[in-house]
Order: C-alpha cells, then sequence, then structure tokens
C-alpha cells in the first residue's frame, strides 16, 4: 500500500468515527425527547418524592446510553426504558429502606402522593381508586398502573415484566379481581359496574 493510501485512511478514520459518534447523540436525543415524560410519570407514581423519581429516569437513561446498540427500534424502544427504569427502581427501594419498611411507607404516602401528581380536578371516584390501589400488594398494584396509567397492552405488559403472555393475562386478571374487592367494600363507596367497564378496556388491546 502506498503512503499516499495510508495517509487516506488515518484522515477518513476520525471522520467516520465523528460521524458515528453524531449518529448515536442525534438518536439518543430523539430517544430522550420521545420518552421523557412517559418514564418521569412512571417513577413518580411509584415512588414518594420528586428526587427519587428524576434519579430513577436519570439512571435510566444512563444505561440507555451504555446500551444504546442494545435498544430495540421503533416504540418497543419505550417498552425496554420502561423494565429499565423498573429494574432502577428496585436497586433504589432497596438502598433506601429494607422492604418492611418500604412497603409501610407505600401504603401511608403512594394516596397522597398519587393525587399531587394526578392533578387537583379528580372526583371522589378517583380517589377511591387510589386508595383501594395502595391497599393492594406490590404486584397487583403495578399490573394495574401500567395497564391503567402506563395505558400498556397486556402483550407490552408482559414485554415489560419479562413474562409470558399466558401469565401476564391470568396475573392480571386476579389483579382486578382483587382491585374490585377492595371498591366494594363498605367504606370505598365506589360504583363497581362502572369500574368494571373502565378495568377491562385494556383486556382486548
Amino acid at each position: 500500500m502506498h503512503s499516499d493510501d495510508h495517509h487516506a485512511i488515518n484522515q477518513a478514520t476520525p471522520r467516520a468515527a465523528l460521524v458515528i459518534a453524531d449518529d448515536a447523540q442525534t438518536r439518543f436525543r430523539r430517544l430522550f425527547d420521545d420518552t421523557e415524560r412517559d418514564l418521569l410519570g412512571y417513577a413518580m407514581r411509584r415512588v414518594a418524592r420528586p428526587e427519587d423519581a428524576a434519579d430513577v429516569v436519570a439512571e435510566t437513561f444512563l444505561v440507555a446510553w451504555r446500551r444504546l446498540d442494545d435498544l430495540p427500534p421503533g416504540a418497543e424502544a419505550r417498552l425496554w426504558l420502561y423494565g429499565v427504569a423498573r429494574r432502577q427502581l428496585a436497586n433504589q427501594r432497596r438502598g433506601q429502606l429494607r422492604r418492611s419498611q418500604l412497603v409501610d411507607r407505600l401504603r401511608t404516602e403512594l394516596p397522597g402522593a398519587l393525587a399531587a401528581t394526578a392533578g387537583s380536578g379528580e372526583d371522589e371516584r378517583a380517589a377511591d381508586v387510589r386508595a383501594a390501589l395502595a391497599r393492594l400488594g406490590d404486584e397487583d398494584r403495578e399490573l394495574l398502573m401500567l395497564s391503567s396509567w402506563e395505558g400498556l397492552s397486556p402483550g407490552e405488559i408482559a414485554t415489560v415484566l419479562e413474562l409470558p403472555a399466558v401469565t401476564l393475562r391470568s396475573r392480571l386478571h386476579r389483579a382486578r379481581k382483587r382491585l374490585l374487592a377492595e371498591l366494594t367494600r363498605p367504606q370505598a363507596g365506589a360504583n363497581p359496574g362502572h369500574l368494571t367497564v373502565n378495568l377491562e378496556t385494556t383486556e382486548t388491546r
């Protein structure tokens, strides 16, 4: 190979690296713009303090940047990020408190945190649903939140939680039944017929 050829390759290599870096940054910026609000809402509904939610989102996007080549294409990337955020939440919880302390704290503070992030225009029925969710177990609550609040279909939830679709549908059905049982307790005061319609709307998506 002639010296001129070596010189051309040496000049082209840095330029090619810059193009690849620019493409990665552009892809990451687009990913951030498309999903940041959804991920922040996801985290806010699962922690007691806004700063904890911000930490979860920041860590999630750090993982996304390091594993940018592993991200699936299109809408699947959002589900992939939900899965990462879910694991970041678990890591955060283990670092802050023992599991028993965390459960007690969530059951006490979750209704107020949800009310603060959902806005001031909610009616009494919405408050009943939030209170009933807070009384459910962690797994049931997560399934129902992913379905109703994140707007994910059963197939998408199965992807986020890394579960077989059949298993997910069975667990989601049981979670809805337990939520209805909570809502029909005398102190709940909700209209179970109305709620049944709302809960089942995501079943067929």
